[in-house]
């Protein structure tokens, strides 16, 4: 099976039912799934008069608008590789992409059509819309295997260049069942789509389940707080993914709003960064839910997942999903006892078929038969999974480990502190030491915060200094960007 034939279950089998609403020049467009059918296949015929074909890929450098969703899924009727592109890069991280993926093309618009690098082939959406509206419509699908491309995602590349994660049919296929199984989603479900479909989380899950299930789907341009409330209202969803940042904001809305939106949800779902217990625990008062905590990765897809129906553990991803085995082991690849931290590796149908071009990061990711994640996690003794960040956060300081999440979810449950990163810095010393950058209210007590730090940790944990800044550096997803905060510590601009 490829992805164009479990979408057809809903463009075919629910054609007349309403599918999607998106806003565009201010007005809201609504679509059938039959609408949706037809535009994909009169794209998808527009696009191999082009010359795309099985194998080709085409980058898409758009926010969330209708031409995305038309050239994802004319582009799985193709068997072309998509190459979903962060409208937020800037040049150094664009040409990297497009010199690495190879495009036919980059779908993009005129306004931001200069970002991308000369001699850039681009296809301007607007035209892409006009091909996909009007004309006659004849059904295109090729004969495609399970395994064959479907994605090439870019990971954020913190830690050097961004490696593209080839995602296959399968892989997508394996993850939107699991998603539909393991949180109930059905046609019956209406679902907000406020997450950049550029990134794995709002096009692998959110698209993905929504062309399964046969769902309704708003799609917004952005998540924007000040018109969070009026959206919610106005649309009345059942389901909702999001990121901690859009928790955070949304537990400034208006008590009686947030009652009101509680009321007619299903579902809230967060993951791609870590929630902090007392958001979850202030966001269960509000809106009467608790948040469904997972963790996926862009070359994984889903692997872990609080159940719908059991305990929600504060700080926990929960159990991996079906067909997912999940491995925590030392630094001699060993498996570790239960409570004990160590690196979480991964196998399963969701799993990445590899990165693209890189067979060096393929034997070092891969090692073993197993995905090496790159996370830290412990496993509790009744199967619990609980993230302690990456490996490349670890603080080793006088030769004592230091988990930054530990610390930093100490700090935000004190009065004041709404957001808190733990880097470590070199010390001539001990290595390294821990430091904090807060987002906190004025007149904050330090004295009071290191003393609460010296009361609940070993020494070598409490952090050495406390930053005080505006905003914590984040990437399009909400997960701080640290390394940032590690220069700017170093260049001396704290």
């Amino acid at each position: 099976m490829q992805l164009t034939d479990a979408f057809d279950v809903s463009l075919r089998g629910r054609r007349d039912a309403v599918a999607l609403e998106v806003e565009h020049a201010s007005a809201l467009r609504t679509f059938t799934f039959g609408d949706l059918d037809d535009r994909a296949n009169r794209l998808a015929a527009s696009l191999a008069a082009r010359g795309v074909g099985v194998g080709d890929r085409v980058g898409i450098h758009l926010p969330n608008r209708l031409e995305f969703i038309d050239v994802f899924l004319a582009c799985m009727r193709l068997g072309a590789i998509v190459v979903p592109i962060n409208v937020l890069y800037r040049e150094r991280e664009l040409t990297h992409i497009v010199r690495d993926a190879e495009p036919v093309a980059v779908v993009t618009t005129r306004d931001s059509a200069s970002l991308l690098p000369a001699g850039t082939a681009t296809w301007y959406a607007e035209d892409l819309d006009a091909a996909a509206s009007s004309g006659p419509v004849s059904a295109v699908r090729r004969a495609l295997d399970g395994d064959v491309p479907a994605a090439l995602v870019y990971t954020s590349g913190t830690t050097g260049r961004s490696k593209g994660a080839v995602l296959t049919h399968n892989n997508f296929l394996a993850n939107g069942a699991n998603l539909l199984a393991c949180w109930r989603i059905t046609a019956e479900d209406r679902y907000l789509a406020t997450l950049p479909l550029f990134h794995v989380h709002g096009l692998g899950n959110g698209v993905i389940s929504w062309l399964m299930s046969g769902c309704r789907m708003r799609l917004a341009e952005r998540f924007e707080a000040a018109r969070a409330a009026a959206l919610f209202r106005e649309y009345t969803p059942t389901l909702f993914f999001g990121v901690p940042t859009m928790y955070v904001r949304l537990l400034e809305l208006d008590p009686a709003d947030a009652q009101a939106i509680g009321a007619g949800m299903r579902l809230f779902v967060c993951g791609s960064a870590p929630l902090a217990a007392s958001v979850l625990d202030a966001f269960r008062e509000r809106f009467g839910h608790v948040i469904l905590e997972r963790y996926g990765m862009s070359e994984t897809l889903m692997n872990c997942g609080n159940p719908y129906a059991g305990e929600r553990r504060p700080g926990s991803v929960g159990f991996p999903f079906p067909g997912v085995s999940a491995r925590i082991v030392d630094t001699e690849g060993r498996d570790v006892p239960a409570d004990t931290p160590g690196q979480l590796l991964v196998r399963g149908p969701s799993v990445c078929a590899g990165y693209w071009r890189r067979p060096d990061a393929d034997a070092q990711a891969f090692a073993g038969g197993w995905f090496h994640t790159g996370d830290l996690a412990e496993r509790s003794a009744d199967g619990y999974y609980t993230l302690r960040g990456r490996m490349s956060d670890l603080i080793i300081s006088g030769g004592f480990n230091i988990y930054p999440r530990e610390i930093e979810e100490m700090l935000v449950e004190q009065p004041g502190i709404r957001e808190a990163a733990v880097v470590g810095v070199p010390d001539a010393a001990r290595g390294e030491i821990p430091v904090a950058f807060l987002v906190a209210d004025a007149g904050l007590d330090l004295r009071a915060l290191e003393a609460s730090c010296r009361a609940q940790f070993a020494s070598f944990k409490v952090p050495r200094a406390f930053v005080s800044v505006d905003t914590l550096p984040r990437n399009a997803l909400g997960k701080v960007v640290k390394h940032t905060l590690q220069e700017r510590w170093s260049l001396g601009s704290t």
